[in-house]
């Protein structure tokens, strides 16, 4: 008997590491700096790439997703919490918490979203050849393209306003940028800084008077408080435009950029890659290619904008009275 049960024991020891033992379920986990409907909808998409290469939360696949509410410091400290719990790979929704992830862990995968300067965010040296532990899509939007926009629906406007949080690395290098490009397209630039989403209203009030537009980039704190600069645009009739293509239903003029919910699925597509055992470094940044012209025509109205028929033919959505 004593043999026997010896036997049972030995081969209970034996069985996991013979291949009897299930396969560990891969763990995403996901972490958003803050909610805004552009970030939300690159999230869906990322989860929705997941599921349609068979990756479904519950059955094959965890996600444990946390967002920083807008806190560089909540953000880290999400950061170190995923880095502890060793996930399968980390996936960073815009600049803060991929630079929170990235400083968390040098050996867990990461893959960014919504990131539009990862060298200057100092993520990676080379989009080509990122190397380490990371890779990602990059959003860095067609300023150029975003002014001739601006000029054809406001071409007396002299003055741009930018609202911008000077802390977002992103948002500081698409500010550098825009600069020289402003000029050379007849505008000048009056900047106004918005450290947190409740300095949104005051920074928007400092350019009344001031701008004969408001350009509102890819800044993740303006756009969460977006609604206090349509508020302002509104009252002055100073148009409001965004290269959030989400911002436009929420009521800015117009917009040319990226549908995020494409660029959460193209995300997704990289993240699945990494399930299949693939290392982030030997992985390019992606960047996105598509641009899609999104128009407001009843807040256009509020502002004082005339739409050409030529700028209304060329929209892929158009927010009419009643939507």
């Amino acid at each position: 008997m004593r043999t026997l049960m010896g036997w049972i024991a030995t081969l209970m020891l034996v069985l996991p590491s013979s291949g009897f033992a299930a396969e560990p379920i891969p763990t995403v986990a996901l972490t958003q700096i803050v909610e805004h409907p552009s970030l939300d909808a690159a999230r869906r998409g990322i989860l929705d790439e997941l599921a349609a290469a068979g990756f479904t939360p519950g059955h094959n696949l965890t996600v444990d997703y946390q967002n920083a509410q807008g806190s560089p410091v909540t953000a880290a400290q999400i950061a170190r919490k995923f880095a502890g719990e060793q996930p399968t790979v980390i996936v960073a929704i815009a600049t803060p918490s991929a630079q929170a992830a990235a400083a968390a862990t040098r050996t867990i995968p990461i893959v960014f979203c919504a990131v539009s300067d990862p060298t200057e965010a100092k993520l990676v040296k080379n989009l080509d050849h990122p190397g380490g532990n990371i890779t990602g899509t990059r959003d860095f939007p067609p300023l150029a393209e975003q002014l001739d926009l601006i000029r054809e629906l406001s071409p007396t406007a002299k003055t741009l306003g930018v609202i911008y949080n000077p802390g977002e690395t992103n948002s500081v290098s698409m500010v550098a940028a825009l600069k020289p490009l402003a000029a050379a397209k007849g505008f000048q630039l009056v900047e106004a800084a918005a450290p947190k989403s409740g300095d949104v209203l005051s920074a928007a009030r400092q350019l009344t008077g001031k701008a004969d537009a408001i350009y509102i980039p890819l800044d993740n704190t303006v756009v969460s408080a977006l609604e206090a600069v349509i508020k302002v645009g509104r009252e002055a009739r100073i148009p409001v435009y965004s290269a959030d293509t989400d911002s436009v239903k929420r009521g800015t003029v117009a917009a040319l950029g990226f549908d995020y919910y494409d660029v959460g699925r193209q995300t997704g597509q990289q993240v699945v890659r990494v399930l299949h055992g693939e290392k982030p470094g030997d992985m390019p940044v992606e960047g996105v290619k598509k641009l899609s012209l999104f128009l407001n025509l009843p807040a256009a109205a509020a502002m004082g904008v005339t739409v050409p028929d030529a700028v209304r033919q060329r929209a892929v959505q158009l927010q009419q009275l009643g939507q």
